[in-house]
């Protein structure tokens, strides 16, 4: 069983974070503390094997016809689980501040992934670190399209 590391008050931070968004309707003023423009999304996802419902928040970036998260998972050398479930099930939805948007998952090609990650380096530069520590895994960027 994969342990969590938790905070002085004894929550992960996922956990903080969706009780800090749940008691206020979705604001966490839009940002991650302290990095003003890290804006932070919840990303609802079900498991690919257990078939569970889960939400995450992430960091993402706004790129106007679609949202990009980066799947760094803190520079660990495997994607965040996360990133697996929304290969299985890409159908999802979002919730940015109080808004909920439909979306379909996708991972970045190449290309996209090399003009998006400058810009998701732009708004958190631990990023750059996260990279350099991931005993060669290329950290995806997964993005986030509107859907009907």
């Amino acid at each position: 069983m994969r342990q969590q590391t938790r905070g002085l008050s004894g929550a992960t931070f996922d956990e903080a974070a969706r009780g800090r968004l749940s008691a206020i309707n979705g604001r966490i003023g839009g940002h991650l503390p302290g990095w003003p423009s890290a804006r932070i999304l919840l990303l609802d996802h079900i498991g690919a094997k257990s078939g569970i419902h889960r939400t995450s928040p992430l960091m993402y970036h706004d790129e106007g016809e679609f949202v990009a998260v980066v799947a760094s998972k803190g520079g660990q050398p495997t994607h965040p689980a996360w990133f697996h479930n929304l290969k299985a099930n890409p159908d999802t939805t979002i919730q940015i501040d109080s808004a909920v948007q439909r979306v379909r998952a996708r991972v970045a090609t190449d290309a996209e992934r090399d003009s998006l990650w400058q810009r998701c380096v732009a708004f958190y530069p631990g990023y750059e670190f996260f990279q350099r520590i991931t005993r060669g895994r290329k950290i995806p960027i997964v993005i986030l399209e509107p859907r009907e």
